[in-house]
């Protein structure tokens, strides 16, 4: 089968089972499921040529195409699994295109559905920082809320001796070096790299997009999905506004 070559495809992984919040891919947020806001924001991007979802849930399924993505398979409960990787998922689907459908995308979007308040000038900022720095990946990122600086293990009895190093102790916050962290809304990479190194975090040929930390947030506990909906009904007064 001859490949019909494409640029850019966007992969919204969501699989069903979820421990600490049952159906979260589902859950309803400021009056829809929580995964159409990342298939919104994936269509709206001028970038993305195609946009899918690979669930194993069919109830997942539905929702998605009903809001305009496309699931063109259901995928196999070994994929779907706790410690399934999410390199396995995104080859499983650029397998499926190139075998099935006979399509071949250069770069590959993938777009957690936890992340709902990342939207597609979001993406298509990410895709602009790549192709002005010729780069094969684009990570977002965004500040922690307080420095990791501030940070250490502690022992068993607790003792605070050493948690501070010395040359953070009496230093302002303003006054420590910035950091960032992964946020988990956008992962953008070259497909032929991806699939020889596995990984979306190459060796070089890489860059951070960075984002608001008001749009960062992502969707593991009840209490993120509460401070979500404040954030969004927010955004909603001051559109209406």
């Amino acid at each position: 089968m001859a490949l019909n070559m494409n640029s850019v495809l966007g992969i919204i992984p969501a699989r069903g089972g979820s421990k600490r919040l049952p159906h979260k891919n589902i859950l309803p947020l400021a009056g829809n499921p929580l995964i159409s806001y990342t298939i919104n924001a994936g269509l709206y991007s001028h970038y993305i040529d195609e946009l899918m979802v690979s669930t194993d849930d069919n109830e997942i399924a539905r929702i998605s195409v009903n809001f305009g993505a496309k699931v063109p398979f259901i995928r196999p409960p070994d994929l779907a699994q706790d410690d399934t990787s999410t390199f396995a998922v995104v080859q499983h689907v650029i397998d499926y295109y190139k075998n099935e459908e006979g399509k071949l995308f250069e770069y590959i979007v993938l777009l957690q559905p936890t992340s709902p308040l990342r939207d597609g000038v979001d993406i298509d900022n990410a895709m602009s920082l790549m192709q002005a720095n010729k780069a094969d990946a684009v990570i977002s990122v965004s500040q922690p809320d307080h420095t990791p600086l501030w940070c250490n293990t502690l022992p068993e009895d607790l003792s605070m001796e050493g948690f501070l190093r010395d040359d953070v102790k009496f230093k302002r916050s303003q006054e420590l070096d910035r950091y960032y962290r992964l946020n988990g809304a956008i992962y953008i990479c070259k497909t032929s790299r991806l699939l020889e190194e596995k990984t979306f975090f190459l060796k070089n040929r890489i860059y951070a997009h960075i984002m608001k930390q008001e749009k960062s947030i992502d969707i593991d506990t009840m209490l993120d999905l509460m401070l979500c909906e404040i954030l969004l009904s927010e955004r909603m007064s001051a559109n209406v506004s």
